[in-house]
């Protein structure tokens, strides 16, 4: 039975079926995705009315695809007082966001009261928004910093009014890549692990991967089939984001960028690879808004939310820094043949534009 055979059938495909997907064509790849996303989610593209919030970009780590930590390529050290943060939780909630999302660097001089008191002075302020903060990576770094369990941080955590993780830390799984694109940060294994112990306490997360820069295609893969298999353990991962490496202002020398196609197959392979997470999330900022709503029809049904402001992915050179108006949004996703919903932080439906 060949590949395309296989997946028509809904039969789970393994590491060289997958790898065999990125030889077909594109069109007949993306007909397979548009399949297989139509029969979940039919013509709907999903976003959500969020801010993003990067409240430090002092860093004790060193990768080398990162732009935003305070370095010889980012001279400019920040930490923002609570205050601030709730102020532009404040601003976001007036405007009508449903979400803060709230990652930034591995800030040994903030301390755990800085991070875990922005979450409580949030939700203090803001009951009813939905506070998505701290990646995998972060976690870790608070555990070993000041000497606490992953049960522990992960238990403040929710204690302190965080309702969900992002995906991001996750980069790429495979060792050989992880130890050359960000040694010292945390471990594939240990990014699991901590997912795995956040979807144990009944809550969702998003997971991840950084693709285009020193990794091949079977690295992509693997990445996937690691993250299928938590989803059979938890079901825990609401969403997949496939996120194209940025290039500017980094460390690491990257000659080759991948095609709109190669990122594109990526994506569509994604859809039919994770049979058991329900979301492919094309994240405009990283991908461009013309290529997420162009994604939109290989197997992606999400495009992340306005924004407002971003830093990491912009001092990389995305085009994030501010964001993109609703009415923009909404008129972007009808002009491609799709139909507006606004969703909140765990995929409940909240309006159909």
């Amino acid at each position: 039975m060949d590949v395309v055979e296989k997946v028509r059938k809904g039969e789970r495909i393994g590491m060289e079926e997958a790898m065999a997907l990125y030889d077909l064509d594109l069109y007949t790849l993306g007909k397979l995705a548009d399949e297989k996303r139509r029969a979940l989610h039919g013509k709907k593209s999903y976003f959500n009315i969020n801010r993003h919030i990067n409240p430090t970009n002092v860093c004790k780590d060193v990768c080398k695809f990162c732009a935003y930590s305070a370095s010889r390529k980012n001279p400019n050290p920040y930490t923002m007082p609570v205050e601030e943060v709730v102020r532009i939780a404040k601003e976001a909630w007036d405007r009508g966001a449903k979400e803060v999302h709230i990652v930034s660097a591995h800030n040994p001089e903030a301390g755990l009261e800085w991070y875990l008191g922005m979450f409580k002075a949030v939700k203090e302020a803001l009951p009813e928004i939905h506070v998505k903060a701290l990646t995998a990576a972060e976690i870790n770094f608070l555990a070993e910093e000041y000497g606490l369990t992953i049960d522990e941080v992960l238990d403040r955590m929710i204690e302190n009014g965080v309702d969900s993780m992002p995906g991001g830390g996750a980069e790429i799984f495979d060792e050989g890549v992880r130890d050359y694109i960000c040694k010292g940060k945390v471990s594939s294994q240990g990014w699991l692990e901590i997912h795995r112990k956040w979807h144990e306490r009944g809550r969702k997360s998003n997971a991840t991967m950084l693709f285009g820069h020193v990794e091949k295609r079977e690295h992509r893969v693997d990445h996937m089939l690691r993250l299928r298999a938590l989803q059979d353990e938890t079901g825990g991962f609401n969403c997949f984001i496939p996120l194209v490496y940025q290039r500017e202002n980094n460390y690491l020398k990257v000659e080759e960028f991948p095609t709109g196609q190669e990122i594109l197959k990526t994506m569509a392979i994604a859809r039919l690879v994770l049979d058991n997470i329900p979301n492919i999330k094309a994240y405009w900022v990283t991908s461009t808004i013309n290529l997420a709503l162009i994604a939109q029809e290989y197997g992606a049904n999400d495009l992340d939310g306005t924004i407002e402001r971003e830093s990491i992915n912009a001092a990389a050179g995305a085009q994030s820094a501010h964001g993109m108006p609703l009415e923009e949004f909404v008129h972007l996703i009808k002009d491609s043949g799709f139909i507006p919903v606004e969703r909140d932080s765990l995929y409940n439906e909240l309006k159909v534009w």
